[in-house]
């Protein structure tokens, strides 16, 4: 009798254990479709597909990288991306003489405005806040990518960036980069090459 109860108790213990087991595949495989569904609705995102239309349109052949977390910062992009902070390309707005201008810089230094301003020759810059931006380009800082955008934008290319062989950059979403570089931007954007600070 005290034999049948033990090994009773042992079935039971083998049953809970087996449930929990179904229970924690269950559980992943949840959390696994979540993340599946979220990368989807990041990729499948308006701003998104704008710029996925863009690279295609110039036979980009990789993935856009999406992320759990936003990547703001170019410190945070190069966290995520494994990389230099300099290999990140910012895409940064500004107004001059209320026109938009895309200023693509290496995450490792700030724009020199009056040094940008100088070599321009004409124009007054200012740094473009949130509505400015989103109005001309169609996506939120932290996420404005090197195209794609709503509408045509000048834009220039900081030359300190041709030093890595791979460059980082937002792709229309604070989730989201592409990996290119210095040679393909050029290509995308026909930006103007400039060095940014002196």
């Amino acid at each position: 009798m005290e034999r049948q109860s033990v090994e009773h108790s042992h079935e039971q213990e083998a049953g809970r254990d087996s449930a929990a087991e179904h229970v924690s595949e269950a559980e992943r495989v949840s959390e696994t479709e979540r993340n599946d569904a979220a990368v989807q609705a990041v990729l499948t995102n308006p701003k998104v597909m704008l710029v996925r239309a863009a690279l295609a349109e110039h036979g980009y052949t990789d993935h856009i990288r999406v992320f759990s977390e936003a990547t703001r910062t170019a410190a945070q992009a190069a966290e995520a991306c494994g990389c230099s902070i300099g290999a990140i390309a910012n895409s940064l707005v500004f107004r001059c003489d209320n026109e938009p201008l895309l200023i693509l810089t290496s995450g490792a230094h700030r724009v020199d405005v009056r040094y940008v301003q100088h070599q321009l020759g004409s124009g007054k810059l200012h740094r473009a806040d949130a509505e400015f931006v989103l109005e001309q380009t169609g996506q939120v800082i932290g996420g404005v990518a090197p195209l794609g955008h709503s509408r045509a934008i000048r834009t220039i290319l900081d030359t300190s960036l041709a030093q890595f062989p791979e460059i980082w950059a937002a792709a229309g979403h604070p989730n989201t980069v592409f990996r290119t570089s210095y040679a393909d931007l050029l290509a995308y954007t026909g930006a103007m090459e400039m060095p940014v600070a002196p």
